[in-house]
């Protein structure tokens, strides 16, 4: 790209490509280039809301440009739609940039990539954008429809308001602080380096309010660790404590089980598995201690002889309670594949269950918002496996609770059997 268009841009057009055409994630894809990197911390920035915006108003955003277009925005080539909807997003959504430069970069992005003969139309349509809907009809365009009649049919007015709102808003980022320290002693320590938080309904969670917590000694030391709320409550469901033998069947990219460990206080007795081995790499850099890693088919009976006292089975998902995060999901996901995953989530479940041990724990978990995958895949195994219970609940719904959305049931034997 040339000097005209600012390295910020540059970064956030490549990241939106390879996220159409690849089914990347944004977050990863753009951390991952050199470009930004090499960025001021001002434009490291800028990528990041230019991309993650457009990714989040999508639905909004190409509802007026086709408003002026007068052709579907879907039907136009990819290079000048992504074009399209960052000068759009930066035009309408951001305050702090002048349209025409909003415009002109829009406008060179298309010609460098070699759509050349699409710029005097990025030109004329985005020079002649209506003004944003007002915010109960955006917020239900910035969502698939199919999504949002599914939703208005679990969830009431209020909550199904929450939601949508949360979804458009920039995730807070959380903290999980190392049970293995004291409390007050990390505090002290992050706040010496210049990391402020607050308490949050976990002792060991907070809300990072200001610093850069992965630059402190505390950090290389193990004493804390980026873990979103919701997310962080789904460990202590399974009352962990040392002398338990512990299995993270669905483990990558081990937070959870990083968070585990802290809990057993030894990773001697804890084994992380993952359909790919690759994918647990990443806990070298979460984890305090190394961990024994398996790679599997956990819908396919398990490998191990040895039954496990403790297993978490939180299952790959839909992902439609983290789309504050990950807005790309909502652009990709199609009905059928919510019945595609709960088949495989039942034979996930149902693998783990004939590896826990008669007094065992299980905890079933996902961060969808789906009662297919949650509820309906609990009550499906419940119906056939009726040796076991379930005797708690968890449910974390954005914009009512802080976090993500997140789902947890745990399964214990029954005893009057």
């Amino acid at each position: 790209m040339p000097d005209r268009v600012s390295p910020a841009r540059c970064v956030a057009f490549q990241t939106l490509l390879r996220v159409e055409a690849e089914d990347a994630f944004a977050s990863d894809t753009i951390h991952a280039d050199s470009l930004f990197a090499a960025m001021s911390e001002r434009d490291r920035a800028l990528a990041q809301e230019i991309t993650l915006g457009c990714l989040r108003w999508q639905g909004a955003i190409d509802a007026m440009l086709a408003d002026v277009a007068r052709r579907p925005v879907g039907g136009l080539d990819r290079e000048v739609r992504i074009a399209l909807r960052m000068g759009c997003y930066q035009m309408r959504y951001l305050d702090r940039i002048p349209d025409r430069a909003a415009v002109s970069e829009s406008v060179d992005l298309v010609k460098r990539s070699g759509k050349r003969s699409a710029a005097g139309f990025v030109n004329a349509v985005l020079r002649t954008l209506p003004q944003r809907a007002e915010e109960k009809v955006e917020l239900e365009r910035a969502h698939p429809q199919w999504l949002l009649d599914r939703w208005t049919e679990c969830f009431d007015k209020e909550t199904l308001a929450g939601i949508l709102k949360a979804n458009q808003t920039p995730p807070r980022t959380y903290l999980r602080l190392n049970a293995q320290y004291p409390l007050e002693e990390t505090l002290e320590q992050l706040g010496e380096e210049g990391v402020e938080t607050e308490a949050t309904e976990r002792v060991h969670a907070r809300l990072l309010v200001r610093g850069k917590p992965m630059l402190t000694a505390c950090w290389r030391d193990g004493r804390v660790r980026i873990q979103d709320l919701s997310s962080q409550m789904i460990v202590p469901l399974l009352n962990l404590s040392r002398e338990h033998r512990f299995l993270d069947l669905c483990a990558a990219p081990g937070g959870k089980t990083a968070q585990a460990l802290e809990a057993i206080g030894t990773s001697s007795r804890a084994v992380a598995a993952d359909r790919h081995i690759h994918r647990l790499r990443i806990l070298r850099l979460l984890a305090a201690a190394p961990v024994k890693k398996v790679a599997l088919d956990a819908a396919a009976p398990l490998p191990f002889r040895t039954k496990f006292d403790r297993i978490l089975v939180d299952v790959p998902c839909s992902g439609t309670g983290t789309l504050a995060r990950n807005p790309e999901i909502k652009w990709r996901l199609i009905p059928q594949d919510l019945k595609d995953l709960a088949v495989k989530q039942k034979s996930i479940l149902n693998c783990a269950l004939d590896s826990l041990k008669f007094s065992g724990v299980l905890v079933y978990s996902s961060c969808s918002l789906e009662p297919e995958e949650n509820q309906g895949v609990v009550q499906a195994v419940l119906e056939e496996r009726t040796e076991f219970r379930v005797d708690a609940y968890l449910e974390r719904v954005p914009g009512r609770d802080p976090g993500d959305g997140f789902f947890a049931c745990r399964f214990v034997r029954r005893r009057d059997l």
